[in-house]
C-alpha cells in the first residue's frame, strides 16, 4: 500500500472500468474520473497523453498529479473508490495552488469530498502523525 491510506492503480482494466463509469470533472489544470471500488480503500491511477507534451512534459506532469493526490487524496477523497488523474495541457505549466483548487472542486463536484479524514490511532491508541 502507498503512504497515505492510497493504493495505486496498475492493470489497465482497472483503468479502463473507471473510464466506463462516466463519472468525470474536466478543469484547466486536469481532468478527474472516479469509480466506485473496493469498501474502505482508495486508488489512484495517472496518465498523461501525448497531448500534453514530449516525455519530459509528460512526466513533469504525472510527477505533479502525484504530489497532489498525495496532499489531498489521503484527507479529503471519499473511500470506497477509484481515481484517475488524468494531466491536461496545462498541468505541467499551472500554479501548484491551482492545480490544487482544480482537484478539490472535482471531488466537490463529484460529491466525493470529505471535509476531513480523523487521524489514524497508532498500535498505543494514540493519534498522531503516521
Amino acid at each position: 500500500m502507498a503512504s497515505g491510506g492510497v493504493e495505486r492503480l496498475r492493470r489497465r482494466a482497472d483503468y479502463l472500468r473507471v473510464q466506463a463509469a462516466e463519472r468525470r470533472v474536466a478543469l484547466p489544470g486536469l481532468l478527474l474520473q472516479a469509480a466506485p471500488g473496493e469498501a474502505g480503500c482508495r486508488r489512484v491511477g495517472f496518465t498523461a497523453s501525448r497531448k500534453v507534451g514530449n516525455a519530459v512534459a509528460r512526466n513533469r506532469a504525472r510527477r505533479r498529479l502525484k504530489a497532489l493526490a498525495g496532499e489531498i487524496l489521503p484527507m479529503h477523497a471519499a473511500s470506497g473508490h477509484d481515481y484517475v488523474l488524468v494531466a491536461r495541457q496545462a498541468t505541467p505549466a499551472r500554479e501548484f495552488q491551482a492545480l490544487r483548487r482544480d482537484l478539490e472542486s472535482a471531488l466537490k463536484k463529484l460529491k466525493l469530498w470529505q471535509s476531513a479524514v480523523p487521524a489514524v490511532a497508532d498500535e498505543t491508541g494514540e493519534k498522531g502523525a503516521a
